[in-house]
């Protein structure tokens, strides 16, 4: 069992709101103003704190689904808040504060390619179409460290139904924001942005994937790719993509960012395997991150309710 720290929810007055005509067309608006790089910096700053009050932090906490729980303590928040990949805002673990510039309002999520319809729709009216419930689940980054986080969200085939696809979509791909103004990583030659990921059809029926839209009884941390993120527990988290703006059902199988810039180390199916080494170090053992503990890495990262979407396959190929 686990407890959460529960936290009211608090709004500002209606007033105290940036007007939508100024955050919509604020490029306008700066030319207008002639200010330059700095001042737009400044802007999408400003913007990105004016979001702090969240019109969805009513939603939380939500009830928890205690056939989703692990023995063991949760990682402190403090310490998953400030320990993190996110790529688009740096490559050190400490981007925090860096991806408060994170601007989530409007959010729209485009769902497309092989569907019956292809739709648009913001995420306030998306997160509130899905009842949310509260996991509690194992991460493991590919660079050997673990977490345990009680995620917030629901099930990614709740989602696929929404959608609606066809019977020839074999794959779901999931695409991030691209605005290398606002997030300075993205400004990087060195990567192929905007973030991409995807899954198979099956990975994504399975009862295991799951949208994240909250944490620690509140919305997602920034950090953690506000608004909507993915989460898969059974594969290296490079795979669980954040902040996504756009869900396309395809028949070819879709290049991550990571598997476009080296495929010899970070490939298409990345399940969790204790015995096949990353090229460059062993995925035998894991750090826990808040204890610093060194335990053994187990296949799936202990999901072995997964397997048989792996059927038939070679176990020494699945993290490939």
């Amino acid at each position: 069992m686990f407890s959460i720290h529960h936290r009211p929810s608090w709004q500002i007055a209606e007033r105290f709101a940036t007007p939508e005509k100024l955050y919509l067309d604020r490029r306008s608006v700066l030319k207008g103003l002639g200010l330059g790089l700095a001042g737009a910096a400044t802007l999408k700053a400003s913007l990105a704190r004016a979001q702090d009050a969240d019109p969805t932090a009513d939603l939380y906490p939500a009830r928890k689904n205690d056939a989703y729980t692990i023995d063991g303590d949760v990682t402190p928040e403090e310490i998953n808040a400030n320990y993190n990949n996110f790529y688009e805002f740096g490559t050190s673990k400490n981007i925090a504060a860096n991806a408060q510039n994170l601007v989530i309002r409007p959010w729209e999520i485009a769902i497309d390619g092989l569907v019956e319809k292809p739709f648009t729709i913001g995420f306030d009216e998306l997160v509130r179409k899905i009842p949310l419930e509260t996991r509690l689940y194992r991460h493991r980054c590919v660079e050997a460290w673990s977490m345990t986080i009680p995620w917030a969200g629901f099930p990614l085939k709740a989602l696929v139904a929404l959608a609606k696809p066809m019977g020839s979509a074999k794959y779901v791909r999931f695409e991030t924001f691209l605005d290398p103004d606002m997030a300075n990583g993205q400004n990087s030659f060195l990567y192929p942005w905007p973030y991409v990921e995807g899954v198979t059809i099956a990975e994504a029926g399975h009862d295991l994937a799951f949208m994240v839209t909250g944490a620690y009884d509140k919305p997602v941390a920034k950090q953690h790719g506000a608004p909507l993120r993915l989460h898969l527990p059974w594969k290296y988290g490079f795979k669980s993509i954040k902040s996504i703006r756009k869900i396309s059902f395809v028949e070819e199988r879709p290049v991550g960012l990571w598997e476009a810039l080296q495929p010899s180390e970070y490939g298409f199916w990345a399940n969790v395997n204790p015995d096949v080494p990353h090229p460059r170090w062993s995925q035998a053992m894991e750090r826990v991150l808040h204890t610093g503990e060194l335990v053994p890495t187990r296949l799936f990262n202990g999901y072995d309710e997964v397997a048989p979407l792996y059927a038939g396959m070679d176990p020494s190929t699945l993290y490939m």
